[in-house]
């Protein structure tokens, strides 16, 4: 039996590297890091894109990004318009990675004309890498989470 065989990683071997690239380049296409949502919200010059929250009004509550747009998708028909220009690249995001919320607000808001990426890490992997939330109390912060974010110089190098 061939080594890859036994491999349960190699048993599927990798794609050819241009299929790979070409996966890869689209995967960008289509989401956005936690980390580059952050950066580019916290440039002076604005970051070229809105940021849709596509939870309910309890979660929003709990917790959201600073400056994100309150966009619940079971209302993107017919908010999507009043709230958001087409002419402005939408990120969306939900509870965290176990979630589709974003990515159904994504398909919304796309089969509507709008360009839109989904964030990676949603809601959760903010709060975890320790960037600034709102609440309905105020605004908070937490530490940097070790596991999802470096805590020495917030840099990760990728």
């Amino acid at each position: 039996m061939p080594a890859s065989a036994a491999n349960p990683v190699l048993r599927v071997p990798p794609a050819a590297p241009p299929a790979a690239a070409a996966y890869f380049a689209a995967s960008l296409a289509f989401h956005a890091d936690v980390a580059d949502v952050a950066a580019a919200l916290a440039d002076g010059g604005g970051p070229g894109f809105a940021v849709v929250d596509s939870r309910s009004t309890e979660a929003w509550d709990q917790g959201h990004i600073p400056g994100a747009v309150h966009l619940p998708t079971a209302r993107i028909p017919e908010e999507a318009a009043r709230l958001l220009d087409k002419a402005v690249p939408v990120v969306t995001y939900c509870w965290g990675p176990g979630c589709d919320g974003a990515t159904r607000a994504a398909l919304a808001l796309a089969e509507l004309g709008y360009h839109v990426k989904e964030m990676r890490g949603g809601f959760e992997y903010w709060a975890r890498e320790g960037f600034p939330y709102e609440t309905s109390e105020g605004p908070r912060r937490r530490d940097a989470d070790p596991l999802t974010a470096p805590v020495a110089d917030g840099a990760c190098g990728c």
